[in-house]
This record gives C-alpha cells, sequence and structure tokens, in this order.
C-alpha cells in the first residue's frame, strides 16, 4: 500500500475493484493480481515541511511492492469438506500471523474460522520479493492480496451456487461457510468446491468488503494454535521426527569467528559413549550422537587447536575508540548566529537478538538432494546459499519453512540451518542440529554496538534544526530483501556494503518531530562481527536518542516534556496516542520523592506509538537484593498507546506490546552484551540481566487506538523502541 501522509485521508480500497485469477485445478483456487492497476487511483497525500525519505516511502512501501509482482502466486483453495486452505509465504514465529492471516480470509469469505487452514509454505524462489519475514511488513504486504483472493474465492462459490440454485448470483448471501438464498435453500461451500472450479485460468476483478461489514478482522481472538501450545501438541523444529536424524551440536572458536586448525582427539571423543561421528565444518566441530546431553559431553571434551577470529583482542574499548573515529562531522555553522544548542552523544552497547529457541535445524543431505527442516525467515536465500555450499542446483534442496519459538530478527539468518545441511553432507546422515544457548551469545547474532551523535538548536520557542550522526558497528544485511541478488549485493565490502546500509536506513528512520532543518546520517565500520536486526536495525538507538534530545530540548526551552511534544509532533495521529497516554497515565501527577515520569513516542512503517513510565529510584528499591544478583531502578508503571492504522486482532497486538515493553524494560535497565578479549561475555539470560518477574511493572496498561487507515501498518517495530529511551533515566 502507498504511504498515507500525517492527517490525510485514507483512500478506500473497497471502493475499488482488484484483479485476480481462478485458478485451474480440481477444486477452487483463487488467487490475487497486485501487479496490474493496483495503484492507479491512489495519490500519496501532501507532505508536510522537511520530510525524511521514509515519510514519502519507507522499507514497507518497498517490500510491499515488490511483494505484489508475484502475489498472484500464492492461493486460497476451498476444499470439498468446506475448509479453505492457504500456504503462508511468511514464517510465524511466535507474532501471531497465522491466526491473523486466517481471521483476513474467514472474514472476507463469510467462513467459520476454524474452517481456515494456514501452513507455513517451504522455500518457492518463483516468489521472488515475496517470502521475506521482516521490517515489520507481513500484514501490510499480505493483507490485501489475501483479501483479494478470498472475495474472488466467495465470488465464484456465489456463482456456482447461483447454478445449481437457479438464482441470480446477485441475489444470493454467504454465511457460515454456505450460500443462502431466498426461501431458506443452502448450499455449503464444500459442496460448491467442485462445481466452482475452473477448468482453465480465468482473470476476474472483485470488490472487497466494506470494512464496516467486517465481523472477524477488528476483533480480539485467541491464537488460532493457542491449545496446541498450551497443550504441549504444537511441533518447532527440533519437536520433528524425521528418521534417522540424531542430536548434533557443535563445538566452537573461543573467539568470533574463529576456525579450526587441528582437533587433537577425535578418536577418543568418537569411543564416548553414543557419539556416533565427529567432523570438522567451517564454523567448527560438530558431534552427533544418540542425546543432546551426550553431545555437550562431546564438545566439552574435544581438544582443538583453533585459528585466528575476525575479533582477537577487540573489546568494548577498542570498539568504542573505532566508532569515534569513524563519527562523521557535523555541520560547521548554526542556522542563526543567535541560536543556541543541545549536543549529546549517546553510546548503545551490543545486545544479543536471541530468541527462546536457539539455533536449531534437521538436515537430511543425501547424494544429489537435501532437505531442510527450520525456522526460515527469509527461505528462499537459504535455499539458494546452501544449494550453493553444497555444490547442488537449488531445485535439489528443499526448505521446509518451521514455525519458531521467538526470532527478533534472528531468524532472518539460517546459520543453523547452513550448518546442519555442511554437517549432514560431510557424514552422509541425518543430524538434528542445536545450537547451545552459549552459542547464541557469543558466536550467534548481536544488534551492533553503536553512537548517536546529536545536535539540535533552538531560538526562543523554535527549534531550527536537528543533525544526527548515527555511527554503529555495520549491520549484516546478507538475508537481502528475500532473494539471492539484493543478498549478495549485501555482501560487497565498504562501498556497495555502506550504500545498502545508508539505503535500509533512510527508508526506516525519520524524525517525527517539526525540527527545522533535520539531517539524519549513517556511517558503519567493522565488518567482523556477526550481527543482525534486533526486532528493527536502527530504530531501537537512533529513536532513543532523538527523544533523548526531546527531553533536552524541553527542559532548555522551559517546557514540559509532554506538551513540548505535542506542540512539534508532525501528525494528528501521532498527538492523538501521545495524549493517550498522558490522559490515561496521569501525567504530571505529583511523585513520590526518588520516583519520575517519563513520556516518549515512536513512529515507523506506518505505526504510531506513545508510552508513560514511572520508575522507582529510591534507596530502598535500588540496593534491594534479587535472586539474579541485579540492583537498581525498578519500573513500577507503564501506560503504552499504539495505532497501527486497522489493528487485525487487538488481542495479538495487545500481546505483542506486552512482550516488546519487557524487552524495552531490559534494554534500559539491565540487557546488554560486552566484549573482552574478542568475545561476548555474557553466555545466557543468567548474566545479560532480561527483564525478569521482580522487574516486571504492576501497573501495565496498554491501549490499542481504533483504525486511522483502514489497512494494517507494521507492529513489531513500535512496540518496544521507545521504551529503550525513557527520559526519566537520566
Amino acid at each position: 500500500m502507498t504511504q498515507q501522509q500525517a492527517g490525510a485521508s485514507t483512500p478506500d480500497i473497497t471502493r475499488r475493484r482488484f484483479l485476480g485469477f481462478v485458478i485451474a485445478a480440481p477444486t477452487l483456487v483463487a488467487a490475487a493480481d497486485m501487479g496490474a492497476g493496483f495503484f492507479t487511483d491512489s495519490a500519496r497525500a501532501t507532505i508536510p515541511s522537511n520530510p525524511g525519505p521514509s515519510e514519502i516511502y519507507d522499507l514497507s512501501d518497498l517490500l510491499t511492492d515488490a511483494a505484489n509482482v508475484t502475489a498472484n502466486l500464492i492461493t486460497i483453495t476451498v476444499h470439498p469438506d468446506g475448509t479453505a486452505s492457504f500456504a503462508l509465504p511468511r514464517a510465524e514465529v511466535g507474532q501471531g500471523i497465522t491466526t491473523a492471516v486466517a481471521m483476513t480470509i474467514a472474514d472476507e469469505m463469510d467462513l467459520p474460522l476454524e474452517k481456515v487452514q494456514i501452513t507455513l509454505a517451504a522455500a518457492r524462489p518463483e516468489l521472488v520479493w515475496n517470502q521475506l519475514t521482516g521490517g515489520s511488513n507481513s500484514m501490510h504486504s499480505i493483507f490485501t492480496p489475501v483479501r483479494v483472493a478470498a472475495a474472488i474465492a466467495r465470488g465464484q462459490l456465489l456463482e456456482a451456487a447461483a447454478i445449481q440454485l437457479g438464482a441470480t448470483a446477485s441475489r444470493l448471501t454467504t454465511s457460515g461457510g454456505a450460500v443462502l438464498a431466498p426461501g431458506g435453500r443452502s448450499l455449503t461451500y464444500g459442496s460448491l468446491a467442485r462445481p466452482a472450479a475452473a477448468r482453465s485460468t480465468k482473470s476476474t476483478s472483485v470488490q472487497l468488503k466494506a470494512a464496516s461489514q467486517f465481523t472477524i478482522v477488528g476483533t480480539p481472538r485467541t491464537r488460532i494454535d493457542a491449545h496446541d501450545i498450551v497443550t504441549g501438541r504444537k511441533k518447532f523444529t527440533l519437536d520433528l521426527d524425521v528418521p534417522g536424524a540424531l542430536p548434533t551440536m557443535v563445538c566452537r572458536p573461543p573467539t568470533i569467528n574463529g576456525t579450526v586448525r587441528t582437533v587433537h582427539n577425535k578418536a577418543q571423543v568418537l569411543a564416548m559413549p553414543g557419539i556416533t561421528d565427529v567432523v570438522v565444518i567451517p564454523t567448527g566441530v560438530a558431534v552427533r550422537g544418540r542425546t543432546f546431553g551426550q553431545c555437550i559431553d562431546a564438545v566439552d571434551a574435544l581438544h582443538v587447536t583453533w585459528g585466528p577470529g575476525t575479533e582477537d583482542g577487540a573489546s568494548d574499548a577498542s570498539i568504542l575508540a573505532e566508532l569515534r573515529r569513524a563519527e562523521l562531522p557535523l555541520a560547521p555553522t548554526l542556522p542563526s548566529p543567535l541560536a543556541r544548542t543541545v549536543d549529546e552523544t549517546f553510546t548503545f552497547s551490543f545486545v544479543s537478538n536471541t530468541p527462546l529457541e536457539t539455533g536449531c535445524a534437521i538436515a537430511d543431505v543425501r547424494a544429489g538432494r537435501a532437505e531442510i527442516w527450520s525456522s526460515l525467515k527469509s527461505p528462499i536465500v537459504a535455499q539458494q546459499t546452501i544449494a550453493g555450499a553444497l555444490g547442488l542446483p537449488a531445485s535439489s534442496v528443499t526448505c521446509h519453512v518451521v514455525e519458531g519459538g521467538g526470532s527478533f530478527g534472528r531468524h532472518l539468518f539460517f546459520d543453523a540451518a547452513l550448518e546442519a545441511a555442511q554437517i549432514s553432507q560431510r557424514i552422509g546422515k541425518p543430524v538434528k542440529l542445536m545450537w547451545h544457548r552459549t552459542d547464541d551469545f557469543r558466536q550467534g547474532r548481536l544488534h551492533p554496538m553503536c553512537t548517536s551523535r546529536v545536535r539540535a538548536s533552538y531560538l526562543g520557542g523554535e527549534v531550527l534544526s536537528y543533525e544526527q550522526r548515527h555511527t554503529s558497528v555495520s549491520t549484516d544485511f546478507s538475508h537481502g530483501l528475500g532473494e539471492i541478488l539484493s543478498a549478495s549485493i549485501a555482501k560487497v565490502p565498504e562501498g556497495n556494503f555502506l550504500a545498502y546500509s545508508q539505503g535500509v536506513f533512510d527508508l526506516s528512520q525519520s524524525v517525527p518531530y517539526d525540527f527545522g532543518a533535520t539531517d539524519q546520517v549513517l556511517n558503519e565500520v567493522d565488518m567482523g562481527f556477526n550481527t543482525g536486526s534486533m526486532r528493527n536495525v536502527y530504530s531501537p538507538n537512533v529513536t532513543a536518542a532523538t527523544e533523548l534530545v526531546a527531553d533536552r530540548l524541553a527542559a532548555a526551552m522551559g517546557k514540559d516534556p509532554y506538551r513540548f511534544r505535542r506542540e512539534f509532533l508532525k501528525d494528528q495521529r501521532s498527538k492523538d496516542v501521545l495524549d493517550k497516554v498522558a490522559q490515561v497515565g496521569n501525567w504530571g501527577r505529583k511523585m513520590p520523592r526518588g520516583t519520575a515520569q517519563g513520556i516518549a513516542f515512536h513512529s515507523e512503517y506506518k505505526g504510531r506509538a506513545a508510552c508513560l513510565v514511572e520508575i522507582d529510584c529510591t534507596p530502598e528499591t535500588v540496593n534491594r537484593k534479587v535472586r539474579a544478583g541485579y540492583t537498581g531502578p525498578r519500573v513500577t508503571k507503564v501506560v503504552f498507546a499504539v495505532d497501527v492504522g486497522l489493528p487485525i486482532n487487538p488481542r495479538g497486538l495487545d500481546a505483542q506490546m506486552m512482550g516488546g515493553i519487557m524487552v524495552g524494560i531490559a534494554l534500559a535497565l539491565t540487557f546488554s552484551v560486552h566484549i573482552r578479549n574478542g568475545i561476548p561475555l555474557e553466555g545466557s539470560w543468567d548474566n545479560a540481566y532480561y527483564t525478569r518477574q521482580w522487574n516486571v511493572p504492576k501497573d501495565l496498561e496498554i491501549i490499542v487506538m481504533p483504525t486511522t487507515t483502514g489497512v494494517p501498518g507494521g507492529a513489531g517495530a513500535v512496540s518496544y523502541t521507545h521504551l529503550t529511551l525513557p527520559t526519566i533515566l537520566r
């Protein structure tokens, strides 16, 4: 969908007719055609002054436009048992996308939600740009194509029923998975699935339901897989029973990306109980055994001489010094000789994005073919990269996308799947690979360490300029846009690499305030770390710096932090979420000594969010002893308002925001990773101090704002970013 700018009315997509196809098949199959005529009657609204690139066309727009090209290749099938199925070309990693898509199909088809079956599509290279789960883009990009396909299927069912009932389709209605005729006659979708099928693929057009006709979308629903989750029936990668696939783990180097020189005791390790194989791979020494416990013992027993890594000897101090040297200069002159400035430099540590489920994959590589099972958010790139590593054509590699136990951006990379494939090929047997938690922390993906230098100038009651120079350890974008070309470009060193990063930065970052002449620039250095996004790429730090400076400006100009933000926010949607948290959270109330309130705002990917936080910094709280050994402030209250346009499942959105708040509290108070002698010190959550029950606010309220655009925006990015910047922590 096109970006809708501040305060502008949103074109009603339900007033347009969309093209699609009825696919030749034994039963009814429908697909959307989003490549032609989709944007013909929509125009971008007028942009307020000084817009950033992402305010005109953001990363989500880019991903959506790219995905539309192959939207006709994803289909909805109606079966004779009355169910409808859809192979979702995105990954479910706990964000609830399978439920949201099922709700969308059920509503457009007038089908009970329990009769919609969602599976995850295996890697399909023909879905170029349409099988990437990232950028908070999934529902934004897939919402309308899915609705169009569902509406076409419903239309075909009506046409088939009209023939059988001897009535015109316009006199028929649908409800509860059946076509209803005047006089009480009806036909189920199941009975019409074959009569409605097409003998040859044909083009058709359809008009979508009006939002006022929704009965499922926009209502709070329990996840369609909730029962399986709570009863332990839900299967993740390591739960799959692939014949012959035995537990496998990897002994990894003591520094980042070190290499194997010599394995000194391979024979002795092979003789250990249950161990079947020991083999060297590019990332370490793999052991395969009867149980994971036996594999852990074997990994501990291995005696390996390691070659150098890519960051040997690096430390927080040396990395920070490198970042300081790479910081780009600010403008040499101020916009007015009378202007005053707020100058700040913020430093953000590395953070691990490891989810609850560690890296894992199952691989069965035999002569001439390979089959992989893993949680893959970029399965096309995974398939093509693994094929290249194995010396096979991509068509001989099958990559099954399995639901993941969390991601936070981690599963954009398929490190475990590639390792499992390499191990299986070298030993000629199926493997079930699991990374140890410490593997994920120390050899996995880190959100980069960075600095953000900001200078804002003001005169009287106006902010005249805002400059931000963001300097970061390089971010790995080798997952590309979900296909191999952009993934390959992202791997090119230096020049092209930096251009790629700057492009992502420009399409995702903006300043939501009218701060006069605004300039945000990225510079990245040091490509030796394994890095990745953490529920977002740059926002957790860029926005943190922006909001902290907003507080500094408010104080310097003698203004209340809430009213200062409201005065300078660019659009009404933004002001509405800010007003909501200020009202519900009782902003400005008299706080006891040693406690404080803070307020902050963030916008990204068509979404807006604001939070009000209260914190307790009294000596009794700061010095309390807790089981994890942490002492420090405690967040006691959070009021959080979020506007994502159309909230498809408010209950799921509420859960996302709740989890995001916990991440935000951790990032602000306790959670980071530090480097010493080329390796992260932290090895798990026990010493990285993620948010625990004792640090969860007792008073937590999440407000899902009513739809303002009629289409869904991104939720993952706005759900926690600005909790990394509590103004109360200064």
